[in-house]
């Protein structure tokens, strides 16, 4: 989760005040791990989020550790029976796991070394000895102490432990002095009390520990700190993943696996894309996909989106879901209190309406300047109204003028070139079913956004079928349609505009049937590449000020969402441009 810790260990000051012993450890008290431990020790947020909350994020240093780790894991030699260690003076054993019910801890001992009737834990560690006092930082030493307490539990002589740095070929000794083991079995306590109480630990404070640590999207040390101590936060770190969606469309093409790559086969071609380059799957129409590319799929918890030729979402296929019960808790409770979602959908709506306005005052190349000037006014209105609607009747019948305002000038934000075709002449809109090729596009951009924010919410931990604003209903993604409200202007209106006056999707894309407009393959296929590379494009965070992709930014205002919902912000900063 990071690299090699700068400071031997954190604050007490900004820990948790836990002086009550954890509970006793039974048969249903889950294991501790000894690295979990470390973590606690170094961060107890980082312990919590992982153990807890069951939260996990690779990086570079995560990736490296397992190469270093690969000796060890491989196993070897074999630790005999306590009451053999005389008989077998000097021997080696790789990858031992062994645990202590009493303790309630258990490890993965990277290495055992015995000598004339003791034995030593021995840890891997990727990085270089650090020149401190002890020899080693107190996480690193906690983690071996917690195995040298499980080896004497389980009736071994224990001697002293070491650390072996891989990066500086150093090898450390550790002491298992009274200090040491009573760091130890407080950290233990701790971990397990906080666990039970259930309280999320506040994350550090401009630690230079979070540079680097993999949680910090996850996390989010700095955004709390910002709407808590007023700091601004540092660039949102790590990177964001490079993994895309891949859509597969052409009727009849069949999806594969061999090893970790999928195969599509469409139109007698093949193509070959990494699972790891893929972060979903969109199957439009008539597409198989084999058993073992499905379970590749779920084993590496990438969704599965199944969609109708014309775009339309059937369906979702998905991994067992996110182990966070807390936030879904934290979900049900503010949705079934009707203050609170009343108060949300407020913000929700004005935010929408807000957005519009926005993009509708940057977008509008002609027309009667009166009428423009007008209908900017009646939105700001319409969106001040919206933050004080004093029930939800009222709020859906703001929203819905409001829309009517915004779509009697969405064509005067077509490009002079583009009027030019009458397939594209932009009357109101209309759903069910799309009357216009313009309809169309709008019909299919709300379909993405609505399945991106389904698969983001519900990677995060979120029940996406519950909202606060959209009624539960059967099937319907309630809560999706909630976060997207803010983002249509944006994200999905923006795309049609874009691929009509840019020329991408052109009339010819369009076939009627019946009173239905729907998209052609060729012209939905150029449609979704100008959505997606949307949610690519960088944009300057409001609240925070950092760079950041459309993509990134919509976890982002997920998870301050979860935060939001926890108590641990005051108020949800909903997405404004500017």
């Amino acid at each position: 989760m990071r690299s090699a810790p700068v400071d031997a260990r954190p604050d007490p000051a900004k820990q948790l005040a836990l002086e009550l012993p954890a509970p006793p450890a039974d048969a249903n008290t889950p294991l501790l791990g000894a690295r979990i431990l470390n973590e606690y020790v170094y961060c107890p947020r980082l312990a919590f989020l992982e153990w807890v909350d069951g939260e996990w994020a690779d990086s570079a240093d995560t990736e490296q550790g397992r190469r270093v780790h690969v000796r060890v894991d491989s196993g070897g030699g074999k630790l005999p029976a306590p009451d053999e260690t005389e008989e077998r003076p000097d021997f080696v054993a790789r990858s031992v796991t062994l645990a202590s019910e009493r303790l309630g801890i258990i490890a993965k001992m990277d290495l055992i070394e015995g000598e004339d009737g003791t034995v030593s834990p021995v840890d891997t560690k990727k990085g270089k000895r650090p020149h401190v006092a002890e020899g080693a930082y107190e996480p690193e030493r906690v983690q071996v102490c917690a195995q040298a307490l499980i080896l004497e539990d389980a009736g071994y002589n224990v001697g002293e432990g070491a650390i072996w740095y891989a990066g500086s070929r150093e090898r450390v000794k550790v002491v298992f002095d009274e200090d040491l083991r009573e760091r130890t079995r407080t950290a233990i306590s701790d971990l397990r009390l906080a666990a039970a109480a259930g309280r999320l630990p506040p994350p550090l404070v401009d630690s230079p520990k979070c540079v680097k640590c993999s949680l910090a999207g996850i996390c989010l040390p700095d955004e709390i700190a910002f709407f808590k101590k007023g700091r601004a936060p540092r660039p949102l770190n790590p990177s964001a993943d490079t993994a895309l969606p891949l859509y597969v469309q052409t009727p009849g093409a069949r999806i594969g696996k061999s090893g970790e790559v999928l195969v599509v086969e469409a139109d007698g071609e093949k193509t070959k894309v990494s699972l790891g380059d893929v972060s979903q799957l969109v199957i439009h129409g008539p597409v198989s996909l084999s058993t073992p590319a499905l379970g590749a799929l779920l084993r590496e918890e990438i969704p599965v989106t199944w969609a109708s030729t014309g775009g339309w979402v059937l369906g979702h296929t998905m991994s067992s879901g996110h182990r966070n019960v807390s936030i879904r808790i934290d979900q049900y409770r503010a949705a079934f209190d009707t203050r609170r979602s009343l108060a949300f959908a407020r913000g929700l709506v004005a935010a929408k309406i807000r957005n519009a306005r926005v993009f509708l005052r940057r977008n509008s190349k002609g027309g009667d300047a009166s009428v423009r000037d007008e209908t900017l006014k009646a939105l700001t209105r319409l969106a001040d109204r919206a933050a004080h609607a004093p029930s939800e009747p009222e709020l859906l019948g703001i929203e819905g003028e409001a829309a009517a305002r915004y779509f009697r000038l969405f064509d005067a934000m077509f490009a002079d070139t583009a009027k030019d075709f009458p397939a594209f002449a932009f009357d109101k809109r209309t759903r069910r079913p799309p009357a216009d090729p313009v309809n169309a596009m709008l019909s299919l951009g709300y379909a993405l956004l609505t399945r991106t924010w389904l698969n983001t919410l519900a990677a995060i931990g979120f029940d996406p079928y519950l909202g606060f604003f959209h009624r539960p209903r059967f099937g319907r993604p309630a809560l999706a349609l909630d976060m997207m409200e803010p983002y249509r202007a944006i994200l999905a209106d923006s795309t049609v505009i874009q691929a009509v006056n840019n020329g991408e999707v052109k009339p010819d894309g369009f076939v009627a049937a019946g009173p239905a407009v729907n998209l052609k393959p060729h012209a939905r296929r150029a449609f979704i590449a100008a959505y997606e590379r949307r949610l690519d494009q960088e944009v300057t965070h409001p609240v925070f000020g950092y760079r950041v992709s459309m993509r990134r930014l919509l976890e982002v205002q997920a998870r301050l969402l979860a935060r939001f919902l926890a108590g641990e912000i005051d108020a949800y900063p909903h997405y404004l441009v500017r």
